[in-house]
């Protein structure tokens, strides 16, 4: 228990630091949050300073969660590693460091999962990119990748009632951090039905 405590509050931390916010002021940006749809992610480092930025972001939101992923199987029960899972999102979303407003945390549970169901995190990212082609919206994408994310890592822990609640909370999460872009597309929908 103390194990856990100490490496929940610990990745925590760790995702409390945002790559997106930070390499953009490195490079000069502007804060990812002041702009767009003002989520400090990926998409929005991609929108503001290029695909070759993003990708630096990328690859460290993902390094970071396999890292935390790796202490996680090293040093936890099985049933309590997606529990860390959480705390990474948790930590991208709500940034001690950064006015706790942070990213969506879908590349955190991506990183997460290369450790825990490499099949799942590749299929998903198949999944991600075939979406996307066909409907270009970001973050209906995303929703198909963490369905394809949550869905591995509970066949790979044995659909453990732990383990599929920790994994299950970290998926809910993402998705209730994507409430404003559902709202926008609602209400953007709703706008274009009026005016039929």
């Amino acid at each position: 228990m103390i194990a856990f405590a100490v490496l929940f509050i610990l990745v925590y931390i760790a995702g409390s630091i945002n790559f997106a916010i930070l390499v953009l002021k490195v490079i000069g940006e502007a804060d990812p949050r002041t702009r767009f749809s003002g989520n400090a992610g990926t998409t929005n480092v991609y929108r503001q300073a290029g695909p070759a930025w993003a990708a630096v972001v990328l690859l460290l939101d993902l390094g970071r969660a396999l890292a935390a992923a790796a202490m996680a199987v090293n040093f936890l029960p099985v049933t309590a590693v997606p529990w860390i899972g959480f705390s990474l999102v948790v930590g991208n979303r709500f940034p001690c460091f950064h006015q706790f407003r942070g990213g969506k945390g879908v590349a955190g549970f991506l990183g997460f999962t290369i450790m825990l169901s490499p099949v799942a995190a590749a299929v998903s990212a198949l999944i991600w990119v075939a979406v996307y082609r066909m409907v270009r919206i970001p973050f209906i994408a995303s929703f198909f990748m963490i369905s394809t994310l949550a869905i591995g890592t509970m066949i790979a822990y044995s659909f453990e009632a732990v383990a599929a609640t920790g994994t299950i909370a970290t998926a809910l999460l993402i998705v209730f951090n994507h409430r404003q872009n559902m709202a926008e597309l609602l209400a953007g929908r709703r706008k274009n039905h009026e005016n039929q």
